[in-house]
């Protein structure tokens, strides 16, 4: 068995954009296995053990947890004070197959094949090497188990009304997260950076979130408020250049005005990526003539399948 070895100072170049805010943790709050991991949950069972990399304040680790008792869940974040409240969720929730460690996933402190999934959701965005994760994520998945990851992509973000100053708020966004050594357009390159990793049976969707009813606008548009002018992103927007407190202001008032708005819509599209690690088993083999499984010739390799409506499905001769 393996351990990561001291990974280079550039994979720690990367700053959390987001920082852990009251209202970041509102919308990290939010999330669930269903709303935030519905692409994965077909894989998971009693019994299984999970690797939950960047759990926030545990809201999904807490649903992975109960699905698969008596399994053990294993989460971990790069943030010690966010594991206090994922532990409290769980102890809320009387679960007691859940365990949490403050965790690098560039360099993770556990043996190779610990895990049979092992799962990150929002994290790849905000990490200096996503490749090095995913490598890394590969190497404590056990063979036949599934590496998943799914992250938003805020070039493809829409909405409408559309003023200006929400335009604005985009552009300077991706411009502090590309600045702290994020990459806030991930959900486009998941596919890519899992190839670069080294998987080769990759099973790729997409899927949205929507806001459009009156309550949904109101938290939408008031945790962003918030967020651009109370949180770490608006300390590092500021510090780094990037806008000015003044600026800022009016691009919260932005978010305030268009929440307010009766036919507001807001769509978040998501990149998704389900990696299957290799069987230990033998490749079957075929002859020119003959049928799968026959010495001779490798069979083809399987395809890799694409479902832009979020509908995940599987190639013809791509294992489960």
């Amino acid at each position: 068995m393996t351990h990561a070895s001291a990974q280079p100072a550039a994979h720690e170049t990367a700053v959390y954009t987001h920082g852990h805010h009251e209202s970041v943790l509102r919308s990290h709050s939010w999330r669930t296995a269903a709303n935030s991991a519905a692409y994965l949950l077909p894989e998971l069972r009693a019994g299984l053990d999970v690797l939950d990399v960047g759990c926030g304040p545990g809201t999904i680790t807490a649903d992975l947890a109960a699905l698969v008792a008596p399994g053990r869940v294993t989460a971990v974040d790069a943030a010690e004070d966010v594991l206090a409240k994922a532990r409290a969720v769980a102890a809320e929730r009387g679960l007691e197959n859940a365990e949490f460690a403050v965790a690098d996933v560039h360099a993770l402190d556990f043996p190779d094949d610990s895990f049979d999934v092992v799962h990150a959701h929002q994290v790849l965005q905000h990490v200096g090497d996503p490749v090095q994760a995913l490598r890394e994520m590969r190497r404590v998945c056990r063979p036949g188990g599934v590496v998943a990851a799914r992250d938003s992509d805020y070039g493809a973000f829409a909405w409408f009304p559309e003023p200006a100053a929400l335009d604005g708020w985009l552009d300077l966004y991706r411009r502090v997260a590309r600045a702290n050594g994020g990459e806030p357009d991930a959900g486009r390159r998941l596919f890519s950076w899992a190839r670069q990793a080294g998987f080769t049976e990759i099973t790729t969707t997409a899927a949205t979130w929507c806001f459009a009813t009156p309550e949904e606008r109101d938290w939408w548009s008031g945790l962003w408020a918030d967020r651009t002018t109370a949180s770490v992103y608006a300390e590092l927007a500021v510090d780094g250049g990037h806008a000015t407190s003044g600026e800022l202001t009016a691009i919260a008032e932005a978010w305030r005005e268009w929440g307010k708005r009766e036919d507001a819509w807001f769509m978040v599209p998501h990149g998704e990526i389900l990696c299957r690690c290799p069987d230990a088993s033998p490749v079957p083999t075929r002859t020119a003539a003959g049928p799968p499984g026959t010495p001779g010739r490798p069979a083809p390799p399987p395809r890799i399948s694409s479902d832009a409506s979020g509908t995940r499905r599987r190639a013809a001769g791509v294992r489960r």
